[in-house]
């Protein structure tokens, strides 16, 4: 049975969350589903005794069964346990007297239980299927086929998520500077309220199909209609319609893939996906640090940081090929940033050069 103080402490730090640091409705409700687990491994023990529960909170959420039955995934367990552990920074320093025994190292000892690393599947819409998805031949007068097609090539060349996607008014696409208005104002449902303009990749087999479905809905509907069109179905034909959609549209949009991947021949994967396919078909053109900072802000991420950590596994096949060709590239032909930079050091600035890179070497910490 949940102690109800937990309870009231963990309510007046959602309030907080709300007020304070100004998460929106969707974050709000993460970070409750999150910390009910916390409420749960208490049961009746006051959140202020939780050193001495047993067993301790990591290990307990390294027990917590997925969807599948089998433990949760790594990132889920950490998620948990950060919002945890930023629920008891937050409660010693309101609290301090209620929760003075609850130590500094104790909150810091909060961390992911190490366990051995279990192989996954990264999955992703690989560019070859996205064109295959918008290209493959279709009836003529099956309107919402063509726009399936055509939301598949959008997904990929854009990377956005679904709910921005089925929320993307018509006005907000200007395919003349192959750009997306991600911008709440326009109704754009975005991650956190974000706002941005983003760009679509230079996919010409894509872009076609883009802009065919592109020329039709805007011949037809105002500009506020959903550029992912709604199709009204009458005695058999299919019309566009400018009708207000429904607020699980993204779901409906996975339905359609799935269709559309059926049709297609292809194993089924979901409208996330293409966003997967869009970042590695990215970071692997990617030849400098400023590109690879271009497609971590076409993902609306904060930070390059996140790019990475989200999308650096999702480029593991392409190890082993890119470190083969190290040894087989001469040093005088390696181009780049760093290379253009050192050739225009004297060799007296080389020589401070490498005495301090050699001083940060022996610091493996600030390699991090």
């Amino acid at each position: 049975m949940v102690e109800r103080l937990n309870y009231l402490r963990m309510q007046a730090h959602l309030k907080y969350l709300q007020e304070i640091h100004q998460l929106s409705p969707a974050s709000l409700r993460r970070y409750r589903f999150y910390l009910r687990h916390l409420l749960i491994w208490a049961d009746d023990q006051l959140f202020r005794d939780a050193h001495l529960i047993r067993p301790t909170f990591p290990v307990y959420v390294t027990s917590l069964a997925g969807r599948d039955r089998s433990s949760l995934s790594p990132p889920s367990q950490k998620k948990i346990i950060e919002s945890s552990k930023r629920f008891f920074v937050w409660a010693k320093a309101n609290y301090s007297k209620e929760y003075s025994r609850l130590t500094n190292e104790w909150i810091e000892s909060l961390r992911p239980a190490r366990a051995p690393q279990r192989p996954q599947e990264h999955v992703f819409v690989a560019v070859d299927e996205a064109i295959h998805l918008a290209t493959f031949p279709t009836p003529e007068d099956d309107l919402a086929l063509h726009r399936d097609r055509a939301a598949a090539a959008m997904l990929f060349l854009s990377g956005m998520r679904a709910s921005a996607f089925t929320t993307l008014p018509i006005s907000a696409v200007d395919l003349s500077q192959r750009s997306i208005r991600q911008w709440p104002e326009l109704g754009v449902l975005t991650k956190n309220g974000k706002r941005a303009t983003t760009y679509l990749l230079p996919i010409p087999e894509l872009h076609a199909v883009v802009q065919a479905w592109d020329e039709l809905v805007r011949s037809q509907l105002p500009p506020t209609t959903p550029w992912y069109t709604p199709i009204e179905h009458t005695w058999g034909e299919q019309r566009l319609s400018s009708k207000e959609p429904g607020k699980n549209r993204h779901q409906a949009l996975d339905k359609r893939l799935r269709r559309l991947f059926e049709l297609a021949g292809l194993p089924y994967k979901s409208a996330h996906k293409f966003r997967h396919g869009h970042a590695v078909y990215g970071l692997l053109k990617a030849q400098t640090m400023a590109d690879y900072k271009a497609v971590s802000m076409n993902l609306m991420h904060e930070d390059v940081k996140i790019t990475d950590e989200i999308y650096a596994p999702l480029l593991s096949n392409e190890v082993e090929e890119r470190i083969s060709k190290l040894t087989a590239q001469p040093m005088d032909q390696l181009e780049g940033e760093l290379i253009m930079s050192l050739n225009r050091l004297s060799n007296v600035d080389l020589a401070q050069l490498m005495v301090a890179a050699a001083h940060r070497l022996k610091s493996p910490d600030k390699l991090r």
